[in-house]
C-alpha cells in the first residue's frame, strides 16, 4: 500500500521534531520534509507534492490561514490539517472555509493524530473532539434560527446532516454524537427519506442550499 506523505510546516523546531517523531512510528506514513515558515512550505509543496500538508495556524512570513488557502487553490492535490492552540469554534471555521480539511488541538496525541492523517487521506473532514461538538453546535443554533418554520427535519437529522456535508462517514458520525453507528445510519436514512434525496451529493447540495454549511466548506 502506498505511504501518505507528510509535510511537516511550524516554526518551531522542537514542535516539528516531537510531531515527526510521532508519525515515523506510524505505518504507512511518511514524513518527506519539514518547513519553518508559510512560504518554505508553500515552496515545498509545489516542489514535492505531499498528501497530506501539517501547518501550523500561527506562520511567520504566510500564516496557516492564508497558506492553506494558496495550497487550496493552486495544488488541491494536497490536503491541509491545521494545528493550533485555540478550541474556539471561530478558529475551526475559519480553517474549514480556506480550504482545510483537518482541524487539530496542538496538544493532541497519536490517538488523535493518526485518525486525522488517515481520515483526511481517504477524503473526509476531521476535527478534534474537544471542538466538533462545538462546531456542529453552532452551526445547529443558526439553522435553527434560519429554518424553524420550514425546516422538516428534527434536531438530531441536522447535526447528522451537518456532519455529513462536512465529509465524514456513518462511523466518524456515530463517534462525535456519541451514538452507534447503526443509530446514526438509521438518521442518514430517515432524513433522506424525509427530504426524498437518495445520494450523499444530493444532501450536501441541500445542506449549502438551506445554509447549514457554508458553500466553502
Amino acid at each position: 500500500m502506498k505511504a501518505i506523505r507528510i509535510l511537516i510546516a511550524d516554526d518551531h523546531a522542537l514542535l516539528r521534531a516531537g510531531l515527526r517523531g510521532m508519525l515515523d512510528g506510524l505505518v504507512g506514513i511518511s514524513v518527506v520534509g519539514e518547513a519553518a515558515d508559510g512560504r518554505e512550505a508553500l515552496e515545498m509543496v509545489a516542489a514535492l507534492g505531499p498528501d497530506i500538508l501539517i501547518t501550523d495556524i500561527g506562520m511567520p512570513v504566510l500564516d496557516g490561514l492564508a497558506l492553506t488557502r494558496l495550497v487550496a487553490r493552486d495544488f488541491p492535490k494536497t490536503r491541509v490539517v491545521i494545528l493550533s492552540m485555540h478550541t474556539d469554534e471561530e478558529y475551526a471555521d475559519k480553517a474549514l472555509r480556506t480550504g482545510a480539511a483537518g482541524y487539530l488541538i496542538k496538544d493532541a496525541g497519536t490517538s488523535e493524530l493518526e485518525p486525522a492523517i488517515r481520515a483526511v487521506a481517504r477524503g473526509d473532514t476531521f476535527l478534534s473532539p474537544a471542538i466538533s461538538k462545538h462546531v456542529v453546535a453552532g452551526y445547529a443554533r443558526l439553522s435553527e434560527l434560519q429554518t424553524a418554520a420550514t425546516d422538516p427535519l428534527t434536531p438530531r437529522q441536522r447535526e447528522v446532516l451537518i456532519l455529513i456535508a462536512l465529509g465524514l462517514t456513518t462511523k466518524a458520525i456515530a463517534h462525535r454524537l456519541g451514538i452507534s453507528a447503526k443509530t446514526a445510519d438509521t438518521h442518514r436514512v430517515q432524513l433522506m427519506e424525509r427530504l426524498r434525496i437518495h445520494d450523499i451529493a444530493g444532501l450536501v447540495r441541500y445542506a449549502i442550499r438551506i445554509g447549514l454549511v457554508s458553500p466553502d466548506v
